[in-house]
């Protein structure tokens, strides 16, 4: 009798549970299942991502090196074909890998919110522009957007052609020379971002820049500790084991940052001196005669009560890492396809020696805009390496997206640029260097979220036009003078994940100064 009455009550658990796992993915820490409208088949519009133990995916990333979780997502896109579903820690995944579903996520106003990993970045930015969310992020990106208009990139060119002659220098009297990209470019990128959006010269403080960037990847090794692990996720644990390895790499980090506003108030306060009337002077500064600074709305947003020191902080945190690594990976990528496609190179020399005077302190941004050819090899270079290779976002409801899928309130999406920018639905042979991809008469029948380094709709890149202007510019400098031969066999690459797209390997090209 007692045997019977454990079999029914075992049959009838079984039931139950069996009824639960068909709304939750029960080894998946009782992760909400995605589900489908009009109930089809959930995995008919996105398949299901086997987990690497019972836990669903919870653990698929553990023990993996950078390579191989940045390897991870590659495998699933490729072998999938489609955007996936997994479920990890309580949570369901939605992974965006085709442009429909990616125009939806980023044009949906109640989808701004940014996922889980990026709450691994606070220690590090707080909550500025990139981690914001809600009525915050509103005001700051409202506050912030002016700042790259036209007119103030055009008082930024002076700045930029300088910072690329500067560049330049370290080659004098070199016929020559093997350069590892990944060691000048940061530094050229770092300089030009601090003199431009924040107003203030790094030549007295090169130590402290180099400095800046090594702690930078201590927090990037953080970050991405933080994320493969789940043991992490919880801020307890992280508190407990991991975060005093990495505090001092936040006291250099901010430091740093705080030099930076301190100088740069410094300089404003003996601007407004100088003038004996302080409305007379910031009335002056925004004159369209006077270099234009982020920094300077910031600051002098503090004194209308609009923010406080904290927002300028970590809003000059969040901008300087944007402005500077972004920028870095794409003129690394985008020199290293100098060297590779010799062809493209020369027709983008042509370009500029057709438009360009040898004289570059005239360079102005009309004359850099000109320049189509490298306009296209530059967007070519994003397409095959965009230098952030996936983009996250939270459900604070549940959400049905266009394709029919109901995600459920606190769903992670993972919109992967890399594999969007690679899908053979809208790219013919994808894998192929091909500027051309984007002349006119080739983009105009082209998804318009096939392709989107700076992300898109409401939280795209503020400042995607500078970086473009600041690639330009140095490549107009550098093919000025130097052709630029490879060093590297791009089969060698071997990608490795991180806040922004990383290699293992070091990319190197030789320069040859031109006769």
């Amino acid at each position: 009798m007692l045997f019977l009455w454990l079999v029914g009550a075992f049959i009838m658990l079984f039931q139950w549970i069996y009824r639960l796992n068909r709304d939750y993915c029960i080894l998946g820490f009782f992760a909400k299942r995605i589900r489908a409208k009009n109930g089809q088949p959930t995995e008919s519009i996105a398949p299901f991502v086997k987990g690497s133990t019972i836990f669903a995916n919870s653990f698929d990333l553990y023990g993996k090196d950078h390579s191989g979780v940045f390897e991870h997502s590659r495998d699933c896109a490729k072998k999938l074909g489609k955007s996936y579903v997994e479920y990890a820690m309580g949570t369901a995944i939605y992974n965006v890998i085709d442009a429909d579903s990616a125009e939806h996520v980023l044009n949906d106003p109640n989808l701004i919110n940014k996922g889980t990993v990026y709450y691994f970045l606070h220690p590090f930015l707080r909550t500025g522009l990139l981690t914001s969310t809600g009525k915050k992020w509103h005001a700051r990106r409202k506050m912030l957007t002016p700042t790259f208009h036209f007119n103030i990139l055009n008082q930024f060119q002076e700045i930029l052609i300088t910072e690329s002659l500067k560049f330049l220098e370290q080659f004098k009297g070199k016929d020559e020379a093997v350069i590892s990209l990944n060691e000048v470019i940061p530094r050229f990128t770092l300089n030009s971002i601090c003199e431009t959006a924040m107003g203030v010269k790094l030549d007295e403080m090169a130590e402290k820049g180099d400095r800046y960037r090594e702690n930078f990847r201590q927090i990037e090794e953080c970050f991405i500790r933080r994320m493969s692990n789940p043991l992490l996720w919880s801020d307890t644990l992280f508190k407990m084991f991991a975060e005093k390895d990495y505090t001092s790499a936040l006291d250099v980090v901010h430091g740093f940052s705080s030099e930076i506003i301190a100088k740069r108030r410094d300089q404003l306060n003996d601007d407004m001196d100088s003038r004996g009337k302080t409305q007379t002077a910031e009335d002056e500064l925004f004159t369209s005669k006077k270099r234009f600074a982020m920094l300077d709305t910031l600051i002098l947003a503090e004194k209308d009560g609009l923010i406080d020191h904290i927002g300028i902080c970590e809003e000059v945190d969040t901008l300087m890492f944007e402005g500077y690594d972004t920028t870095s990976i794409g003129l690394i990528f985008g020199l290293m396809n100098m060297s590779l496609y010799p062809k493209e190179q020369e027709k983008c020399y042509q370009e500029i020696q057709a438009n360009i005077n040898d004289e570059l302190n005239n360079l102005d941004i009309g004359q850099v805009n000109k320049l189509k050819n490298m306009e296209y090899f530059i967007k070519e270079t994003m397409r095959l390496f965009p230098s952030v290779p996936a983009m996250g976002r939270e459900t604070t409801r549940e959400t049905e997206l266009g394709n029919g899928l109901i995600l459920p309130k606190g769903s992670q999406i993972a919109v992967h640029v890399f594999d969007i920018h690679r899908n053979p639905e809208y790219w013919d042979s994808p894998e192929e260097f091909r500027p051309e991809r984007f002349l006119p008469e080739n983009s105009q029948n082209r998804h318009t979220y096939a392709y989107i380094p700076f992300s898109a709709g409401q939280r795209n890149c503020i400042g995607q036009k500078f970086a473009m202007q600041e690639m330009k510019t140095l490549m107009v400098a550098l093919l000025k003078q130097f052709q630029i031969l490879p060093e590297i066999d791009p089969k060698t690459i071997v990608f490795q994940t991180g806040l922004t797209l990383r290699t293992k390997n070091q990319i190197h090209v030789k320069l040859v100064r031109r006769k």
